[in-house]
């Protein structure tokens, strides 16, 4: 494994010279819009391996996109590389459908330390909930981005993630040019995590389950995001999403086209720069 190597797949090449903060918002800006968020392995027949080499090989070499284990575990290899003081920590998603958040620990993301301020970081939530840059950790304060306002609260040594929501235009709706409104306000949770420093065998389990259990949303449908420098392009399914955010103030512009299965192949190919090896099932 190589650091240059990794760069040339992110495309970064500018000086880095210290483990500042600059250059951590680089790398991570870089990294998502080169490294898509993506769960096609398991809808191609291949297992996904929780073994760094294997992840490198299969992102920086087969330049493939990977799920939240694979690319952040990545970025927290290629970040110990270039001296930052950083740890993997475990964080449980909040899922609408069931109002709560998962009951076992189902993500995993980054803490950077630099100069004394602690920072999140996390490569692999893909879709509209992807930070585009390091987040500082403290409570209650509103950190705007190109994706909207992230913002942590803490309570008793438990930190929770949401996001400020902006409306929706979808061209073909505009009759009803705001479909997505929440149903408690504007506030999107996202996940909660604690402070505890893991270690990627601690995910082993979860890596395991994600590819054999019938009721999570990867085995449910296969999943390919891309962060852009406006926005965030989605195919899931058949169903390409291309969102650009802050169309209209406050608003984000939402494009969706269903695609035939030759359109697949050829859209993971054009807009995602994937190549599969064997077929996938959509």
């Amino acid at each position: 494994m190589n650091i240059q190597e990794y760069f040339g797949r992110i495309s970064f090449n500018k000086p880095h010279k210290d483990a500042d903060l600059q250059t951590l918002a680089a790398i991570l800006e870089h990294h998502i819009q080169a490294i898509p968020f993506e769960n096609l392995s398991m809808h191609c027949g291949e297992a996904i391996e929780l073994d760094l080499q294997a992840t490198y090989d299969k992102i920086v070499r087969k330049k493939r996109g990977g799920w939240c284990l694979e690319t952040n575990h990545l970025l927290f290899w290629a970040l110990q590389e270039l001296g930052y003081e950083v740890c993997i920590l475990g964080a449980n998603s909040y899922e609408p459908a069931e109002k709560g958040y998962t009951a076992e620990m189902n993500h995993i993301l980054l803490k950077v330390v630099i100069r004394g301020d602690s920072y999140i970081v996390d490569a692999g939530f893909g879709g509209a909930y992807q930070m585009w840059q390091p987040l500082m950790l403290v409570s209650g304060k509103d950190q705007p981005q190109g994706p909207g306002i992230f913002r942590f609260r803490e309570d008793d040594g438990t930190w929770y993630l949401e996001k400020v929501k902006r409306k929706h235009y979808i061209p073909e709706h505009s009759k009803n040019a705001f479909p997505d409104t929440p149903e408690l306000g504007n506030i999107r949770k996202i996940h909660r995590f604690t402070l505890e420093p893991r270690h990627i065998d601690d995910f082993k389990q979860l890596n395991v389950y994600l590819q054999v259990s019938p009721d999570n949303i990867l085995q449910k449908k296969s999943i390919c995001s891309l962060q852009t420098t406006s926005g965030v392009l989605a195919l899931v399914g058949w169903t390409l999403t291309e969102m650009k955010y802050n169309y209209m103030e406050d608003m984000d512009l939402l494009n969706i086209t269903t695609l035939t299965d030759e359109e697949v192949e050829k859209t993971l190919k054009d807009k995602f720069n994937i190549v599969l090896e064997n077929k996938l099932v959509p």
